[in-house]
């Protein structure tokens, strides 16, 4: 009864909204991982996208959009789009037909894998695509490439949460609660996220908890929009969530709010644990976060005493050379008091890209195969064999992480780079060398609808279209797998990034593996592939992401109704069935402070823009309310160094250095800075940021580096 009163007000809602002469179709955004759905309102004559709403039947959502989605559609008809391919010539890029570009980019990736081997040509993608899109790049690096070098610019983005989700419970889906359940917890620690910026549309659903009386912990370097709500604010130093981390676990055991019966019956390792977090006393945790010892002792009772509750993260615990670790150890505060497997408790990471979980389940990372299935099984590799009709031998091996790939640029082991929606020039850490890492390349393509500050380094670029131009499916942070509808049309002469990749593999002599008429024509094979894989979309159809506004995986056959929920038997994605409590020393970040770089920088996103910001940049909407990057400075730092609101500094790392004009505020704390990171070029922070890497996931330190900063005569943001 309920399904067909909220179907009767889409209804009305849809007939209210509609005009004469525009039709409204249906689909999600194309930024963050909430995928809120939306219409997009476009003129039926001249096929202009001319607005968007938001849906009120898509429960994510409820009919609201932050700032970037009400201006999404904005980027379709900019402009700045990329409408014809260009080929370098004399130094330029000049404007070229499709025949000079496909014929240029066939025979450099012959010439260079005949002169140095398959594996010297590298693809370099991107999550912001479909679930057809990634797991097509995937197959034609293997298949119709031959290389094992491939990789995504997620591993700079959800690679610690998939290592420290697999360790502890064996499955690496973004959330093991549908976002309904939130308001059901009881307690909600939320750590490394500035939610209220940085994913808006999840808040309400915090506003829900704390209407049914839910107490909120936030873990943050800065007081955020967040942290300001929040009944606990654990301000800690920069890099030393595991010490913090510990230091709970050190109250909930010693203060008996642990689940003895669950620990026993379905966890290993806990006896380790307690013995590593024994010293980790509310004491000895303050003198290393800096965070009052009353406060990580009440924030640990708030959590243990709730019945139910939720642990959520995001970047700011992932992005460190720890990030895994962290993980698993906030992980370990739902393992070691039983709150797992049911309505209001349990654990999620907010996904960055709008399609970061689905972006990471199907091919693109250089160890895997589509279904979370790895690379070196060879029960993996047979499967697919079959799915791709080719002998096992033709599957590569694992290849090289994102950054690994890009300084393999530039030694000279890769040679030649298909780049696809993706800007390392911007998003990559030590930018500076990136730069010379991509310069030291013999051929560079790239394939986007923005000329991005990574494209423009390109011989080749070929303009693709835009979310709201093609169709297929993403997977959203939940874990819920909807669908993307599309208008029929590709402005000039763009084409969509699926055809563009099968003609290359036809023109590589490659196309029999290839022969697809449609986005539903690749997800079906997707399906068949994922089938008896950790993520499994094979019971995953169209129409049924139609029918119940989206399904989640793992749903193994088609009368399966998909699983909103993970563990509800308390049974693990190991063979006992049991989940790994595992046990981490603090040791701080990579690079710490010293006298000649005395301050810790930390970087983080704006409501206003998204990712390396090549999309949200050229919105006017958007950019009119952040227009370039600032530093937070506290007030007593700038002080000390007489600078004032507003005035210029340089702020420099043993990398590399930006100049950005000074806010002063209180929210951050005396002996860090934070720079958001949507720039490019001279303004990119990446040129300061850490490229050391988490052991296991091979995520850069991004999130701590020390630095210094000093006043400029500099008056304005200079660009380029």
């Amino acid at each position: 009864m309920l399904h067909n009163q909220n179907a009767d007000y889409a209804q009305r809602e849809y007939d209210a909204i509609h005009r004469e002469g525009e039709e409204l179709i249906s689909t999600h955004c194309c930024f963050c991982g909430m995928q809120c759905g939306m219409n997009i309102r476009v003129h039926t004559e001249t096929n202009q996208v001319v607005g968007v709403e938001p849906r009120y039947d898509f429960p994510m959502n409820g009919g609201r959009l932050c700032p970037k989605g009400v201006s999404a559609y904005r980027q379709a008809d900019h402009e700045e789009r990329l409408l014809h391919p260009l080929i370098r010539k004399n130094g330029k890029l000049t404007q070229a037909t499709w025949e000079e570009a496909m014929d240029l980019i066939v025979t450099k990736i012959k010439e260079v894998q005949h002169t140095y081997g398959k594996d010297a040509f590298g693809v370099y993608s991107g999550s912001s695509m479909t679930n057809e899109k990634c797991y097509l790049v995937g197959k034609f690096a293997r298949i119709g490439l031959g290389t094992k070098n491939i990789d995504y610019n997620g591993r700079f983005c959800m690679s610690s949460a998939a290592v420290g989700f697999n360790q502890s419970v064996g499955i690496d889906r973004g959330a093991t609660n549908p976002w309904s359940d939130i308001k059901f917890a009881d307690a909600l620690l939320v750590a490394g996220s500035n939610t209220a910026e940085c994913h808006p549309l999840s808040m309400p659903y915090v506003w829900g908890a704390r209407d049914r009386g839910a107490k909120l912990i936030v873990v943050d370097p800065r007081q955020t929009k967040t942290a300001l709500v929040a009944d606990i604010h654990l301000d800690l130093k920069p890099g030393t969530d595991l010490a913090l981390s510990n230091g709970i676990l050190h109250v909930l055991i010693k203060e008996n709010y642990i689940d003895t019966d669950f620990i026993q019956q379905h966890t290993t390792g806990f006896e380790e644990l307690k013995a590593i977090v024994e010293k980790y006393t509310p004491e000895y945790v303050s003198e290393i976060t800096s965070v009052h010892q009353e406060k990580i002792i009440q924030a640990a009772r708030i959590f243990g005493q709730a019945k139910n509750g939720m642990v959520m993260f995001a970047r700011g615990i992932e992005q460190h050379a720890s990030g895994s670790s962290n993980v698993s150890n906030y992980v370990n505060l739902c393992l070691v008091t039983g709150k797992i497997g049911r309505k209001g408790s349990g654990f999620a990471t907010f996904t960055g890209q709008g399609n970061g979980q689905g972006g990471r389940e199907h091919g693109q990372k250089a160890d895997q195969l589509p279904g979370y299935r790895k690379i070196t099984d060879p029960a993996a590799r047979e499967h697919m064999a079959k799915v791709w009709g080719v002998d096992e031998k033709e599957i590569p091996g694992p290849g090289q992480s994102a950054f690994e790939m890009l300084k393999a640029m530039g030694t000279g082991e890769i040679k030649g780079l298909l780049l696809i929606c993706s800007n390392p020039m911007v998003s990559a850490p030590s930018a500076g060398d990136v730069e010379k890492y991509l310069r030291n390349l013999d051929f560079f393509v790239a394939m986007d609808f923005f000329l991005s500050e990574s494209a423009e380094m390109a011989d080749v670029v070929l303009p693709s279209t835009v979310w709201l131009e093609d169709n297929g499916t993403t997977t959203n942070v939940e874990g819920r797998v909807v669908r993307i509808n599309g208008i029929e049309r590709t402005p000039g002469e763009s084409r969509r990034d699926w055809e563009i990749i099968c003609e290359i593999a036809e023109r590589l002599g490659r196309g029999k593996y290839f022969k697809y008429q449609s986005p539903k024509e690749i997800f079906d094979e997707l399906r068949e592939a994922s089938r008896g894989g950790i993520a499994d979309y094979y019971g995953i159809t169209y129409e049924k992401i139609e029918k119940m506004d989206g399904v989640f995986w793992p749903c193994p056959d088609e009368k399966h109704e998909g699983s909103p929920r993970l563990f509800e038997d308390l049974k693990f994605y190991f063979p006992d069935g049991k989940a790994r409590i595992h046990a981490f020393e603090h040791e701080g970040p990579n690079e710490d402070v010293d006298e000649e770089y005395p301050l810790l920088l930390t970087t983080g996103r704006v409501v206003y823009h998204y990712l390396s910001g090549n999309q949200t940049r050229r919105i006017e909407a958007l950019r009119k309310f952040c227009p370039d990057p600032y530093v937070e400075i506290h007030p007593d730092t700038a002080k000390q160094m007489e600078i004032g609101n507003g005035q210029y500094v340089k702020i420099s790392s043993r990398r590399g250095n930006i100049t950005v004009p000074a806010k002063i505020t209180k929210i951050i704390r005396p002996d860090t800075l934070f720079v958001p990171y949507h720039w490019g070029k001279t303004l990119a922070i990446n040129h300061l940021t850490n490229p050391a890497l988490d052991p296991k996931s091979r995520m850069p330190e991004f999130k701590v580096c020390a630095v210094k900063i000093e006043k400029t005569e500099q008056k304005e943001v200079q660009h380029g």
